[in-house]
């Protein structure tokens, strides 16, 4: 996964595979998603990101299954 932020447009874009884009749906205002053909999402993009979502901080956690 890569995220990538593009300050000149204030755009966030959050790429979950390298597969080929085969639709975007609105989502909301700001939000785009991208599916490929199966169905699945390929990425994100946010628009005004600083706005509507907190980029000055991101954590990530994997949480292991319970044994």
């Amino acid at each position: 996964m890569k995220i990538k932020y593009f300050q000149d447009t204030d755009t966030a874009l959050i790429e979950f595979s390298q597969k080929e884009v085969n639709e975007t749906r609105e989502v909301s205002e700001n939000i785009y998603v991208d599916i490929d053909s199966k169905g699945d999402l390929v990425s994100m993009t946010i628009e005004h990101a600083k706005s509507t979502g907190a980029l000055k901080s991101l954590s990530y956690e994997e949480i292991d299954k319970p044994a």
